[in-house]
């Protein structure tokens, strides 16, 4: 599961994304509750040792976008 840590009730909605044209690029969706609960989550130890190690697992590095959600049923959050 993508749910493992305690901050995992600070995300409303997660979802794992997969290209079709080039199977090696992964999207992680992620809906947080606010920005510093997605600080907060990232400041946590296993987040900083993924994020030394992570290019022992990747063919590249990632990135991380914001994005605004414009669709009508994402208006309340």
């Amino acid at each position: 599961t993508l749910s493992s840590s305690s901050a995992a009730s600070d995300v409303y909605k997660r979802q794992m994304l997969r290209d079709r044209q080039d199977p090696s690029l992964f999207i992680f969706y992620e809906v947080w509750a606010s920005q510093e609960a997605l600080d907060s989550h990232s400041s946590l130890p296993h987040m900083q040792q993924f994020l030394d190690a992570r290019m022992d697992y990747l063919e590249r590095d990632f990135e991380i976008r914001a994005i605004d959600m414009l669709s009508p049923a994402a208006a309340g959050r």
